[in-house]
């Protein structure tokens, strides 16, 4: 069994936002993989079924951002689970625009949202860390991550979303390794991926050595001269 949690803010004017990306990585996962439906548990919302072997229930803490642990908190000690078996997904901006990376345990960096899960469950949780870059100075970080995706942003978005989905059962099999191989293929696949594949180089056509004539009369009398001089 795993708890896998996507970090977001509920209520309509922050669906959109850097900070959800979270909350969209679970979405993704629920809607491609037909798991849920989703319902109130846990002072969040849960959705539920198998990804792969494995038994999961996903959660979007409805508690605002700062205070994801108690939700997270609520869950996995009714599921029953450790730390070790609940992976949360959160935005990173110390990763560029559409990176992606698992880790498990370790700091907080300053995120709230983790900040809240490390005082109820400690620190050794899983995490995937969503890329969605940094604005370039301390003081833009709160209305950066609390504003929306831009236009020019949505390719690389869905891509990285679908690359999630991809790899979930991998996630969910303990497989860090697969599932960023799952992401990494939609965010960059191999460039001669789907190119027709390109003709062979043409040979030059042999040349054919043209057959020795055989000499004349004159020819053979000029060369008997010529050995006589």
């Amino acid at each position: 069994m795993k708890l896998i949690v996507g970090l977001g803010n509920p209520g309509a004017k922050y669906t959109a936002n850097r900070h959800n990306i979270g909350f969209m990585a679970v979405d993704r996962i629920v809607d491609d993989h037909g798991l849920g439906p989703w319902r109130s548990r846990f002072q969040g919302q849960t959705a539920e079924g198998r990804l792969g072997e494995v038994r999961v229930t996903l959660l979007k803490p409805q508690t605002f951002m700062n205070l994801s642990g108690q939700s997270v908190g609520e869950a996995m000690r009714y599921l029953k689970l450790t730390p070790a078996e609940v992976i949360v997904m959160h935005d990173e901006l110390d990763l560029a625009p559409g990176k992606c990376r698992v880790k498990q345990g370790g700091g907080h960096a300053g995120h709230n949202g983790l900040r809240s899960i490390h005082q109820h469950i400690g620190a050794e949780y899983g995490r995937v860390r969503l890329g969605i870059g940094h604005p370039g100075h301390k003081d833009k970080v709160a209305p950066y991550v609390l504003s929306d995706f831009a236009k020019a942003e949505q390719d690389w978005l869905d891509d990285l979303l679908r690359g999630v989905s991809d790899g979930a059962v991998a996630l969910a099999a303990g497989d860090g390794g697969r599932f960023q191989n799952a992401v990494a293929s939609r965010i960059a696949p191999a460039r001669n991926a789907g190119s027709p594949p390109s003709e062979p180089a043409r040979q030059p056509a042999p040349q054919l050595e043209r057959p020795k004539q055989p000499a004349s009369f004159s020819d053979k009398l000029r060369a008997l001269m010529d050995r006589f001089k």
